[in-house]
């Protein structure tokens, strides 16, 4: 087990960590026709929309309660309500998600309690979903703002189910999916599914929202495609529930306690062994035969595997990521005999005791640097923040996780699958060979030395050359 490092100092130097508001956005985003309300002033809303369009180079559904001086001293309830009120009449939306930011948390706003007012002076707007979470920007991360986003998703929106324990002949399957997941990552684990002929009903889909297809209108205000709320009722029909990630935990629980649908769960699905077990469950759930396509791919990433390991055996890497990532990459870098000499995390959870590291930091980049420079690292795994470190270090990147905000198309990026980490090792591999980490350095005889010596000797009669041309 790793041992967990915690922060000793008073302020974050290149701060690592996005905040837990703009991880509830993103969940908020996977749920069609949503639209997220963050609880804070203009500028905590416009800083995490920077990035989420940065990164995902599409419109991003985001409001805003627009907490000004004099509301956060009186009191901010009446920006709760009157926000909640506008963008319903104004939009119609299916849902409306509520994140609360440190500003909002800080001077003690009762959103539920505002919430409730919403719904006693404006019955008419009963059919929008309104789904308040807590997640101020002192605590936690993107990841963990995520988990609590969909924990208070299936609190609000599943109900107690009269006969639980799910639908054995039902071919509808559950999927809960983490933050590090990208849209192309959660179409492959849907693909995968699909091949055992399950039906999957994904929480939150950003494959649908946010995989960078063209909508017919001109403009959207809510999120153009996701998870519909209706499917939320019908949980309680599936087969089995997958669990994708050690974050989704408490959602995971709430669901099985709510259903009582049998769940399967996995820190992550990226490298042999981890899609193996995947596939393995989804094959004893259905008794259905692993398709030759999937016993193909999996064939290519083993000979990618020895392709790569004369690269990737003996490195030494750095990941900066939020825990769940963090996993994911040290196990695949371990099952190449890759050392993972640095390891940080934003936020501390429990997952980060069993990542394949000697010690997990929790902290910023400062530190980033800092160990991975102690540990002779060959390479960093980061988002875009871990440019400049990387560049101050001399050192490859590459980059993972969220913001990738100077790269396009990172959210058709997949990690995950034989197909995904097939690819993520010839990357990692790559990056090794174009910065010639571990090269040899050529071999220069003693005697050559000598001979240049004597060949740059020029007697007092022989004629020498100089920059003006030859001389006696």
């Amino acid at each position: 087990m790793a041992d967990i490092i915690k922060r000793n100092k008073a302020l974050s130097v290149s701060p690592l960590k996005a905040s837990s508001s703009l991880g509830a956005s993103l969940a908020f985003l996977g749920i069609r026709d949503a639209i997220a309300m963050l609880h804070g002033a203009q500028g905590c809303t416009a800083y995490g929309k920077i990035y989420l369009i940065g990164h995902f180079r599409e419109p991003v559904a985001l409001q805003t309660t627009a907490m000004d001086q004099v509301s956060t001293i009186m009191g901010a309830d009446e920006n709760v309500v009157e926000g909640l009120k506008t963008i319903c009449n104004k939009f119609n939306p299916a849902l409306i998600g509520i994140p609360t930011t440190g500003l909002s948390e800080t001077q003690g706003s009762d959103v539920n309690g505002a919430v409730a007012t919403f719904r006693k002076s404006h019955p008419e707007c009963f059919k929008t979903a309104v789904v308040p979470v807590e997640t101020p920007d002192y605590v936690g991360s993107l990841e963990t703002g995520f988990a609590k986003a969909v924990y208070e998703m299936i609190n609000r929106l599943v109900p107690e189910s009269e006969t639980k324990g799910g639908i054995a002949s039902n071919r509808q399957v559950n999927i809960l999916v983490n933050a590090s997941l990208t849209p192309a990552d959660i179409d492959e684990i849907k693909d995968m599914v699909e091949a055992f002929g399950l039906l999957p009903i994904v929480i939150p889909d950003l494959s649908i929202s946010l995989d960078g297809h063209l909508n017919e209108l001109d403009f959207n205000p809510l999120t153009t495609g996701g998870t519909c709320i209706g499917d939320f009722e019908i949980l309680y029909k599936a087969r089995a529930t997958i669990v994708i990630g050690s974050s989704m935990t408490p959602a995971a629980d709430l669901l099985k306690e709510r259903t009582g649908v049998p769940d399967y769960r996995f820190d992550h699905l990226m490298g042999l062994n981890a899609v193996d077990s995947f596939l393995s469950m989804l094959h004893e759930l259905t008794g259905q035969p692993v398709s030759r396509r999937l016993e193909r791919q999996r064939q290519q990433l083993q000979d990618a595997m020895l392709d790569t390991h004369f690269n990737l055996g003996m490195g030494r890497a750095a990941i900066a990521a939020d825990p769940d990532l963090l996993k994911a990459f040290g196990d695949l870098l371990a099952g190449m005999g890759c050392d993972l000499v640095a390891a940080i995390s934003p936020s501390n959870t429990a997952i980060l005791r069993h990542v394949v590291a000697r010690e997990v930091k929790i902290g910023d980049l400062q530190e980033l640097e800092k160990y991975a420079q102690a540990g002779e690292a060959d390479l960093i795994i980061g988002n875009s923040h871990c440019a400049a470190s990387a560049e101050r270090l001399g050192l490859p990147l590459l980059r993972a996780g969220f913001p990738q905000y100077d790269r396009i198309g990172a959210p058709a990026r997949c990690w995950i699958g034989y197909r995904g980490s097939r690819q993520t090792l010839f990357d990692l591999a790559n990056l090794l060979i174009a910065s010639e980490q571990g090269a040899v350095e050529p071999y220069r005889s003693i005697y050559a030395q000598v001979q240049d010596l004597e060949e740059g000797h020029h007697g007092p009669d022989k004629p020498h050359a100089h920059a003006g041309g030859w001389q006696h």
